[in-house]
């Protein structure tokens, strides 16, 4: 049953890295070998990745899709931590009304909320602009949902001790909390930004310009190109993961152990 297992598991995990695996394979490609079927890409050509680069600011769209990505999930893990903190610990009027309605709005689809976003945007003078990107997605109901979870199963001796010790809840929270649920908070806040990074719906309404974020980018690049520059389209969805691996390889160890370990999900 073991064997089998880990087989179902080897498959499964192959059946999700092969896609990825393919893309680069394409993006290596020479141009007249991109339609071949061969699983390993020979000869290697690096053609592709300096034709995206020629027709794409890759510099530009990466630093512009980093900040906002990264402000994004800076936003939302802070106004989650601070939120999930007073609904665990503080006593409070209509604590559980107040908890269960906050939650309720992740089940609110985007199209509800995206008009009056929008028409707000408009009116604060930040359409067209990366902060009217990022002001509106600044907390996130799923980020305090799983983060109270920890909070509640957090060792309440610890927290009568610090309280006992004379610090303030401000001090318990950063100096006692949250150094023990930096595995929870890492998993928590490659999700984040992963979400933030992969977003073109929103981008695509606020902001006008083709050459703002990397999601607009390659779009536009998709449409002003023909069928026959589908490696300098690989190469450049190639680059545009890199960021993300890099994120994951340097936060590997902290994403398994809020995984495996605090039971996030």
């Amino acid at each position: 049953m073991t064997v089998v297992g880990h087989v179902t598991l080897a498959l499964l995990g192959l059946a999700c890295v092969f896609p990825i695996y393919w893309m680069y394979a394409t993006s290596l490609r020479r141009p007249d070998d991109v339609y071949k079927t061969s699983v390993l890409p020979w000869p290697l050509s690096v053609g592709s990745y300096r034709d995206a680069l020629d027709e794409l600011d890759l510099a530009r769209l990466l630093l512009n899709t980093t900040m906002v990505a990264a402000l994004t999930a800076l936003g939302q893990l802070l106004t989650s931590i601070l939120a999930a903190y007073a609904f665990a610990v503080w006593n409070f009027p209509l604590k559980r009304l107040l908890y269960l309605a906050f939650v309720g709005t992740w089940l609110v689809p985007f199209q509800v909320t995206m008009l009056p976003n929008y028409v707000l945007l408009h009116q604060l003078g930040l359409l067209n602009t990366l902060t009217g990107v990022i002001v509106p997605n600044l907390v996130s109901a799923l980020g305090v949902l799983l983060l109270r979870q920890h909070f509640d199963s957090f060792p309440k001796e610890l927290l009568e001790a610090a309280r006992i010790d004379g610090r303030s809840s401000w001090s318990t929270l950063w100096t006692v909390v949250v150094p023990n649920l930096r595995a929870a908070l890492s998993a928590l806040a490659i999700l984040l930004f992963v979400n933030a990074w992969n977003e073109y719906f929103w981008p695509a309404m606020v902001l006008q310009r083709d050459n703002s974020v990397l999601q607009l980018g390659i779009n536009s690049f998709l449409n002003s190109t023909e069928v026959e520059a589908w490696g300098p389209l690989t190469a450049a969805a190639g680059l545009a993961c890199l960021p993300i691996f890099a994120l994951y390889l340097a936060l590997q160890r902290q994403v398994i152990n809020g995984f495996v370990r605090s039971g996030l999900r």
